[in-house]
């Protein structure tokens, strides 16, 4: 399909990019008669299975057998309905289902649901495949390796197959040495794979089970409700009228569909058929129009609160809860897309672009009135608790009604609101005169849009509910929205159509139960074949190895291995979909990172190492020359996708450069952060994101001349990272002698830190090696009770201090299991390290604040030589550094 754009040149037609979304996304085959009610039936299903597991009365509801197997449930959903709706090849039939293809599809679910029609064998087994059980898992591998080709492409169906391989033939002398393994029994690999819940059905498909099908459903609702029109509207009636308005407005309006759209591809193409033809029209080329609406969707996988797949795998995998991923994501994704603001900005300033309508741009308004918005909408969400307290205390038992009539009351109110004026319809991008939204006429037409999103915030912020329960009663919500929203219109208007307002609300609600369902099925296989690899990994322990392997390729050089590990992911990107590259990349890589870091000296927090896989998993949908998004985007504008995949990627260099600074400068995390440095760092993480993209973009005030651009990425990267230059002018750690460990131990404050180098024979080659610990002081008062506390054990001889292995049970017990204690060669501390008194990392900020104060100058005095005549020019030339 992108091929006949790039052909062509001319986008295509609204039915051929509903085809292009629905192939992409939900399959591209469209059965009709009974067979199509039939796989609408099963679809609709499954989407009210996964609401009745989230439901607090799922144990009253579904039977503990099916609970317990609920895993086996939603993969046998997945895989059926990818065999339905995702043709084998490209020529077979698009309007019936083959007979083979429902053979295959009812195999794999029954072989799927195997764990349970057998689940009392399986216990009383151990887990472990007889010779019946081997042969059936080994069909559904085979079965859900063809499904994952289906949906989502060769590459993942080929790298899974290429792990399973390594599982049965490590040992062969083809393997190179340095992975070679002694390789499994057909019946061993079967039982981890397929029989426990070490493999297809592990973590990440009980996540896919427990979170994302009800994240993806509340989507689905969300966008058959209208707010993905409502967000667009008000995101031109904002933005459209300024300089590059119509990209301006496709980067909010994609952040704000971006939550409710689980697809980049489709995110792109529901607000680009509306923005990518007005970009053009200002004067955006097909190609940057469609690398904006680009850059914009694919970004909405990492803007909180609804994250992609990938952030509910990080609750399991980093093992901290859903809030703390999205506090921790928070400021990089929100800088990231400012950046992107100002991205399309400085192109539309370049180029001096015409605005659309005859409204004045106002920046200082505009910019404050959409930050007025959302500083009152996170207050609502905040402030919600105290009226949910008060009702508690007042009526405990009955709490939940109130608080339920309470907010149907409000919904209610809302929908009052909004039925003072007309519904909003979708506007024709191709009209001779583009009239814009306002703001004041349209936004109360949408509000309660808001409500189930504000219920969805609460109980994850504020009630710190899981993400399940949390979306059903957000989903909840959105199923009275559907069915009343337009009953409830027509009543407020005097109309009499309520057989047909009912009617159509029943309608919206059936489709995006089933909308729902036919979207998580990449979603879901992705999940189940990821799980090979995971298996793999921990059945062969190929991750160690790989640890090795990266750490010798990179010369312990933790900058290197962080290039290596994007690398990987980008490539991997290429053919797979972001929650797959993340589940492989992580699997092998975040623990090899951490360790890696460790050893240099540098402590990385698990979640940022997962942040960082997860940006650039995200390319996934963006680079070249495999881009879907692009290739999406590119059917849409009518340019070629190729270059529209290198520029959108060239738009995405944010998103490529953020992860490195949050690994070396986690205070942008916000971890170990209170609420003023957390303040100022999102104010200066902000502004450095902004003189980063006119340092990259090439103009700042005025074009900006190559050594300006470079000082400017320079003053980025001091205002990012403060302490690199800091520890040039004073290191953060002073050297003591080893022998002084006890007592520098000894003297540090509660809390502080004291690093040591441990050196000593590798335990399994007895190659020296080294490692750096860091020795928290505790409450224990002295040297010698600390370092008991740590369960340490030194002794001295001179200069020389030896460390004994560390006691069983105690936290440096497995971080030092690498060295060999009871060699000829002693394990012995090399360096000691205690905290230096540094000035504060923020003085960095004076030179590198004054270097831009003189950078803009002098644009400033160039801009006004170059254009001294044109005072419209030079305001808009003055509008870049808003």
């Amino acid at each position: 399909m992108a091929d006949n754009s790039k052909q062509s040149g001319t986008p295509l037609s609204e039915a051929e990019l509903q085809e292009l979304v629905s192939s992409t996304d939900a399959g591209a085959r469209n059965p009709t008669g009974t067979v199509a009610v039939f796989l609408a039936v099963v679809a609709l299903i499954w989407s009210l299975f996964q609401v009745l597991l989230a439901s607090p009365v799922s144990n009253i509801v579904l039977p503990g057998d099916i609970i317990n197997n609920s895993r086996q449930f939603h993969l046998a959903f997945a895989v059926f309905l990818a065999f339905m709706a995702y043709p084998a090849l490209k020529s077979s039939p698009r309007a019936y289902i083959p007979i083979q293809d429902w053979v295959m599809g009812i195999v794999a679910a029954f072989i799927a649901l195997y764990g349970y029609f057998f689940y009392d064998k399986i216990v009383d087994s151990g887990g472990l495949a007889d010779d019946t059980d081997k042969w059936v898992a080994l069909v559904g591998l085979i079965l859900l390796f063809e499904a994952a080709r289906r949906a989502l492409g060769p590459a993942m169906a080929i790298i899974a197959t290429i792990f399973l391989l390594y599982v049965f033939f490590g040992a062969s002398p083809w393997v190179p040495e340095v992975i070679r393994w002694k390789g499994a029994s057909l019946q061993k690999a079967m039982s981890h794979m397929w029989i426990t819940s070490e493999g297809v059905f592990g973590i990440a498909l009980g996540v896919s089970t427990k979170f994302v099908f009800l994240f993806v459903l509340f989507g689905a609702l969300l966008d058959k409700a209208g707010a993905g029109n409502y967000f667009i509207k008000m995101a031109f009636g904002a933005l459209g009228h300024m300089k590059g308005g119509p990209a301006k407005a496709a980067v909010v309006g994609s952040a704000a569909t971006g939550l409710i759209s689980g697809s980049s591809i489709a995110n792109v193409v529901t607000t680009g058929t509306f923005t990518i033809p007005l970009m053009k029209r200002v004067g955006f080329s097909a190609e940057k129009a469609g690398s904006v609406e680009v850059a914009s969707s694919v970004n909405g996988q990492i803007m909180p609160p609804v994250m992609g797949a990938a952030a509910f795998l990080m609750v399991e995998y980093v093992g901290i809860s859903y809030v703390e991923v999205i506090t921790h994501a928070f400021i990089p994704a929100a800088i990231s897309y400012i950046a992107l603001v100002y991205i399309v900005h400085l192109e539309a300033v370049k180029q001096n672009m015409p605005t659309l309508g005859n409204k004045v741009a106002n920046v200082g308004k505009t910019v404050g009135g959409m930050a007025a918005f959302f500083i009152l909408f996170a207050a609502i969400c905040y402030a919600v608790q105290y009226p949910v307290a008060w009702v508690t205390a007042l009526v405990p038992e009955g709490a939940g009604w109130v608080l339920a009539l309470l907010v149907f009351l409000a919904y209610m109110a809302l929908v009052w609101l909004a039925a003072q004026g007309p519904d909003l319809e979708p506007d024709d991008p191709e009209a001779e005169v583009v009239e814009l939204p306002e703001i004041s006429e349209i936004y109360k037409s949408g509000l309660y849009y808001l409500l189930p999103i504000v219920v969805l915030v609460y109980f994850l912020m504020i009630e710190q509910k899981s993400p399940g329960l949390s979306a059903f009663w957000a989903s909840a919500l959105m199923f009275v929205i559907l069915l009343t929203q337009r009953p409830l219109k027509t009543l407020f208007r005097g109309q009499n159509d309520y057989a047909n307002a009912f009617m159509r609300g029943g309608t919206d609600l059936l489709d995006g139960l089933i909308t729902g369902a036919r979207n998580m099925i990449g979603i879901g296989l992705a999940t189940a074949a990821a799980g090979v690899i995971v298996g793999t990994v921990t059945l062969t322990g190929v991750g160690q190895v790989m640890a090795d392997l990266v750490e010798f390729l990179s010369a312990g050089n933790l900058i290197l291995m962080l290039v290596m590990v994007g690398l990987l992911s980008l490539i991997l990107g290429m053919g797979l979909p972001t929650t797959a590259n993340y589940i492989v990349v992580s699997s092998l890589m975040a623990g090899v990172v951490v360790e890696l870091g460790a050893q240099s000296g540098l402590i990385v927090p698990l979640i940022a190492v997962h942040l960082f896989v997860f940006y650039f998993g995200i390319m996934a949908d963006v680079t070249p020359p495999v881009g879907l998004a692009s290739f999406a985007a590119a059917a849409v504008s009518g340019g070629d996708a190729i270059r529209t995949g290198f520029i959108a990627f060239f738009y995405s260099l944010r998103t490529i450069v953020l992860p490195f600074l949050f690994i070396f400068n986690t205070d942008l995390l916000l971890i170990d952060v209170g609420w003023v440095e957390g303040l100022t760092v999102a104010v200066v993480a902000t502004i450095a994101i902004l003189i980063f993209t006119a340092g990259t973009m090439g103009w700042f005030l005025a074009r900006s001349r190559l050594w300006e651009s470079v000082a400017l990425i320079l003053v980025a990267f001091a205002l990012f990272r403060p302490g690199f230059f800091m520890d040039y002018i004073e290191p953060p750690y002073r050297q003591v002698a080893p022998a002084d460990l006890t007592a520098a131990l000894g003297e540090a404050a509660p809390g502080e830190e004291v690093r040591i180098i441990v050196t000593g024979p590798d335990f399994d080659t007895g190659e020296p090696s080294e490692k750096t610990l860091v020795l928290p002081a505790s409450d224990a008062e002295g040297g010698e009770a600390r370092l008991e506390a740590l369960g340490l054990a030194t002794m001295a001889d001179g200069d020389v201090v030896t460390l004994d292995e560390p006691f069983p049970g105690t936290p440096y017990f497995e971080k030092m299991s690498d060295f060999d204690f009871y060699g000829d060669e002693p394990v012995t501390v090399a360096t000691v390290q205690v905290t230096n008194q540094q000035p504060p990392k923020e003085l960095i900020y004076i030179p590198a604040l004054l270097l831009l104060g003189f950078i803009a100058w002098l644009q400033r005095g160039r801009a006004r030589k170059e254009d001294p005549a044109d005072p419209a020019d030079t305001t808009s030339k003055g509008e870049a550094l808003a």
